[in-house]
């Protein structure tokens, strides 16, 4: 059972490096300043709840540094993480404009930076502000695009290796790129990720290991290092056997796929959620 206890902004997690934040970025000088008089800045330590699943909506929230995951729980408690939130996006922008419980829960995967508004200051805010409801528009129609394009990838990927390729390609979008690879922190345990693309923990270790073995990656604790961009990359490019079939995102995977095979070389083919009192938190258990 999780706890429930007031959180203040500890400095120890302000060191996160800043990010784009494409909403407060795109406000032109007066509207920001408006936006500013109305936002409470907090940082979130990792496993930091922002809103639950079900719960009405007291504001949104802009995302200006960390990851969080949204995720939906089954009544016999069976997890599906539907999205990794990055910064610069709004969430509970749908339900605290449609005034609507909130879909999915919301927790920090790392430590995060956010700028909380109540909902009844944000809808005045884009009733007077033209740019900021414009910019708004365009967030939800960027994450109805996302979501349809994360559909696409669960039930049409013809394997669980193509799944994990396109989560690892993904994840490390925003890494630090050195002459040895992508390094990025990857703070998602392994039941996390398959619970993200709608498989079993026990696949996704067994995948990584081969990924290790095949010097495609390394993971030493929580750093990710993409050593053969490529490689993942042509991964997404094969289609699947005739016998494969297509997983659902919520299917497990069995013991009888196909033995791994790296692929040929040749042309590879590019892929391209407080405050009821500000600071509440529910920290994992």
């Amino acid at each position: 059972m999780r706890s429930v206890q007031m959180l203040e902004p500890d400095s120890k997690f302000c060191s996160i490096p800043q990010s784009s934040d494409e909403f407060l970025g795109g406000l032109s000088p007066d509207v920001s300043k408006a936006f500013e008089a109305l936002k409470v800045a907090i940082t979130y330590p990792p496993g930091a709840v922002l809103f639950i699943e079900g719960e009405a909506p007291r504001g949104v929230f802009v995302l200006t540094k960390g990851r969080v995951k949204l995720s939906l729980t089954s009544a016999n408690g069976k997890v599906m993480i539907l999205r990794i939130v990055k910064p610069g996006e709004i969430l509970g922008l749908h339900a605290a404009i449609s005034n609507v419980a909130f879909q999915a829960t919301a927790e920090t995967v790392e430590p995060c930076q956010v700028n909380f508004v109540r909902r009844e200051d944000f809808l005045r805010f884009l009733r007077e502000h033209a740019q900021a409801a414009l910019l708004v528009a365009r967030q939800l129609s960027a994450s109805y695009q996302e979501t349809c394009e994360q559909l696409r990838a669960l039930g049409l990927s013809s394997s669980a290796r193509e799944k994990v390729a396109r989560f690892l390609l993904e994840w490390a979008e925003r890494g630090e790129k050195r002459k040895k690879g992508v390094r990025a922190r990857l703070t998602l345990t392994h039941e996390e990720i398959g619970q993200l693309i709608g498989t079993s923990r026990e696949t996704i270790t067994r995948i990584l290991g081969d990924f290790k073995v095949h010097h495609w990656i390394i993971i030493k604790g929580s750093t990710l290092v993409l050593q053969n961009r490529a490689a993942l990359e042509g991964l997404l490019g094969y289609e699947a056997l005739p016998s494969s079939g297509i997983q659902s995102p919520c299917t497990e995977a069995t013991g009888d796929e196909q033995p791994f095979q790296a692929p040929a070389t040749g042309p590879f083919v590019q892929t391209k959620a407080y405050p009821l009192g500000v600071g509440l938190s529910v920290l994992r258990g």
